[in-house]
């Protein structure tokens, strides 16, 4: 393989976090997971069928997954460069308590 057909990845190179676009995505995933909560509420106010009212909240939790894989896939690695205090090891410890906080909760 010839030289400049390879893939370089830097490491080094600092990302941005929460861009204006991946803050506005963001902020969009969230209105659409808030809007189909809301949704649950009047179901349930509606004295709705339980089996409907819990298909509904397996969709809000699935949304709000994927949502911590978002900011978990983009904006993670940026966070810890940019805003997160301490050493290597102490952001490491942050990152690895908030993955297991949040492994516990799916």
């Amino acid at each position: 393989m010839t030289e400049k057909n390879q893939k370089v990845i830097r490491l080094d190179v600092e990302q941005p976090y929460l861009t204006e676009v991946s803050s506005t995505a963001l902020v969009n995933r969230l209105s659409r997971i808030e809007g189909h909560l809301r949704s649950v509420r009047a179901m349930v106010l509606e004295h709705r069928c339980a089996d409907e009212i819990l298909l509904q909240v397996t969709a809000v939790k699935a949304a709000l997954n994927q949502f911590s894989s978002q900011v978990l896939d983009h904006e993670l690695t940026a966070c810890m460069e940019s805003c997160m205090t301490g050493d290597g090891d102490d952001r490491l410890k942050k990152v690895t308590k908030v993955l297991s906080t949040l492994l516990k909760q799916s």
